[in-house]
């Protein structure tokens, strides 16, 4: 059963764009910030917003394509036909974009209580940004973020932990992982018997222990900071 629904967020620049907005179930014990892979506000996005709520976190997951595409989704049946437009439009949105939907994102959660961000591929990537730009975040799960080797000079201002999988054909081992386990040796990184997405049900890449663990180990995280 789903319990989200679709807001009008406003990011930190004035921009007004979508949201997948799921309240938390019980007692709160927070806010996250889930961000979507280059595939937009996809039926995996939304399960882990979902997921997140019943755990008992309030989860917001912006649109962060509005400003290019509208309404930009691929479903995960979908994503090697739509991985070059994804790509084009992670690139086109940069940095500053991304960071001002986030934080619109925070600013909402934060009167409420502790906020966490967490994403998945381009929302990996962006999380550890977030991590290292946004103040106030309590803590980041970064799932397979295949940039954060290229931010490997920004220092998370929060506790962070990183999952990767093992057979990833997007993102070695050896010479991008393990540039973030050097850089960064107080950073848990985690690597899972698994290729790149497996936490995207219902595609070729999930992988549902891989998954099971890794969401553990991200609440697991939220729980403590």
């Amino acid at each position: 059963m789903t319990t989200g629904a679709t807001i009008r967020l406003v990011s930190r620049d004035g921009f007004e764009l979508d949201a997948y907005r799921v309240p938390a179930q019980g007692p709160r014990k927070g806010g996250v910030i889930v961000i979507q892979e280059i595939f937009g506000l996809s039926d995996h996005v939304k399960e882990m917003a979902e997921r997140f709520g019943a755990a008992g976190y309030e989860a917001i997951a912006p649109s962060m394509y509005d400003r290019a595409a509208p309404g930009f989704i691929v479903q995960a049946q979908d994503v090697a036909a739509g991985m070059a437009r994804g790509r084009d439009l992670a690139i086109g949105n940069g940095p500053d974009n991304a960071m001002n939907d986030v934080g619109g994102a925070f600013d909402v959660l934060a009167p409420s209580g502790r906020v966490y961000v967490t994403g998945y591929c381009y929302g990996g990537s962006m999380s550890w940004l977030a991590a290292a730009r946004i103040d106030g975040l309590a803590a980041a799960s970064c799932y397979y973020g295949g940039n954060i080797p290229q931010m490997i000079g920004m220092k998370p201002k929060c506790p962070t932990i990183c999952h990767f999988g093992a057979k990833d054909a997007h993102i070695p081992l050896v010479g991008a992982v393990d540039k973030i386990e050097a850089a960064h040796p107080d950073i848990p990184v985690y690597i899972y018997d698994a290729g790149h997405g497996f936490s995207r049900r219902n595609s070729a890449d999930y992988d549902a222990a891989a998954d099971a663990m890794a969401f553990e180990r991200t609440l697991a995280l939220f729980d403590r900071a």
